[in-house]
């Protein structure tokens, strides 16, 4: 069992090398090539969703990614420092666009969407809307709150390595 641990300051940037590094470790892992998309996705929303509390109530805390060869399965551990206390909402993990209002506000001419403000976005869908996502990527997904944070646990499966 192999396990590559990463720290990361919570900056919106760093949530690219976050997934770059995921799908490398899931690809020696014996991710299929199929799946590393799932991966890579997945692991930009739990991150992406760390970054957001972080910013929120401890910017100064680093995000912690645990990535883990278990086998037959590769597993990916992201876990936040948020005070559960904060507000934090755990199945907030997906960005959400106000369609209506950037059409309104370019004239409806087709230009790129822009993410919502936080405090918008915060009514626009159910609180399990990200945590769907997630599920929907992953194979299997635990999320779970402590007093140290939030912590989403990812799995999929793998092909071992031959000896």
């Amino acid at each position: 069992m192999a396990t590559v641990e990463v720290e990361f300051t919570p900056l919106p940037a760093h949530v690219r090398t976050a997934r770059l590094v995921a799908t490398a470790v899931a690809r020696r892992s014996g991710v299929a090539e199929a799946l590393l998309d799932e991966v890579r996705l997945a692991v930009g929303e739990a991150c992406s969703r760390a970054v957001e509390a972080h910013r929120r109530h401890c910017p100064a805390e680093p995000i912690r990614i645990e990535l883990t060869d278990l086998g037959e399965r590769f597993e990916v551990v992201v876990t936040d420092s948020a005070p559960p206390d904060a507000g934090t909402d755990p199945g907030g993990f997906a960005p959400v666009m106000d369609t209506a209002a950037v059409s309104a506000s370019n004239g409806g001419n087709g230009a790129p969407f822009q993410p919502v403000s936080a405090e918008t976005r915060d009514g626009a869908f159910p609180a399990a809307f990200g945590l769907a996502v997630i599920t929907g990527l992953a194979d299997e997904v635990q999320v779970s709150s402590t007093d140290a944070g939030l912590s989403v646990r990812m799995s999929w499966p793998a092909t071992p390595a031959a000896s």
